[in-house]
This record gives C-alpha cells, structure tokens and sequence, in this order.
C-alpha cells in the first residue's frame, strides 16, 4: 500500500528540507513552516523514494527524503500514473494534483549535487483539506472525476 515516509520542510526557499516527525498540511496555504508555503498553488511538492534512489544509482549520489525539496516522499506510490486532478488521501488530508513535473527553465528549480528530479518526476499539489500528517500515514489515489 502506498504510504509516506518523509515529512520534510525548510525555512528558506535556498535550503535543502529536512525531515520532520509531522508536519501539519493547511488547506490553502501548504505545509506549515515551510519557505515555500502560500507562495502559489502548488503548495505541496511530493517525491517517490523509489525515483531518489534511481537518481542515488544514475549519478553516484546519496541524496535522501527532502534532498529534492520534496515536502513529502511516498514510498510504492506510482507517481508516473498520476494525471492533473487526482487526489491524494494522505492520512487525514486531501490533495489535489496540481502539476506534474516543472519545467528546467523555471526560476528556483532545486538540485541536489547539480541533480534535480522535480522536472521529471515530481508532482505539485494543493492542500484541499488540512491535517496533521506523520510517515507511516497511507496515500489513497482518487482519481479525477471524469466529466
């Protein structure tokens, strides 16, 4: 089942997140504390481990949970198979899928060691329904309703 590993924050836009206990998701606004919080949108920045490992072997680095600036980071999640929308129930809050990647010419576009996976794999989210979220909390996909 998919399930959160990492909680991860920081409390400026130009440093590496690290991993929290729990970190409460505000609705509107994103995850409390984080530089990046109520700055647009996407509010939200989500992570498979999976993809950070991949990236570990590809470039010979040790990157880990926060290490892309990813304020979450699921584990057996398919992030690839997520579509603008989708919602994801992460313990007790709501998500909606807002993003998926960013483009390598965007302002801010994070690296770690001169990597960065957030265009390729990362998915941006609002918080549609707050709640207090700790790792070990399972992700429901609920996909977007279909007109």
């Amino acid at each position: 089942m998919p399930h959160l590993i990492a909680v991860n924050s920081s409390t400026e836009c130009t440093r590496p997140k690290t991993s929290l206990n729990a970190g409460e998701l505000i609705a509107g606004y994103g995850l409390a504390g984080d530089a990046h919080a109520g700055l647009s949108e996407r509010e939200i920045s989500l992570v498979a481990i999976e993809d950070v490992e991949a990236a570990n072997q590809r470039y010979g680095i040790q990157a880990g949970p926060g290490s892309f600036a990813d304020n979450l980071t699921t584990e057996r999640l398919d992030v690839s198979s997520l579509q603008l929308g989708d919602r994801l129930r992460v313990g007790p809050a709501l998500l909606e899928v807002v993003q998926l990647g960013k483009p390598r010419s965007a302002a801010h576009t994070y690296n770690y060691q001169g990597v960065s996976i957030l265009p390729d794999v990362g998915v941006f989210c609002r918080v549609v329904e707050g709640g207090r979220v700790v790792p070990g909390d399972l992700i429901e996909v609920l996909p977007a309703s279909k007109p």
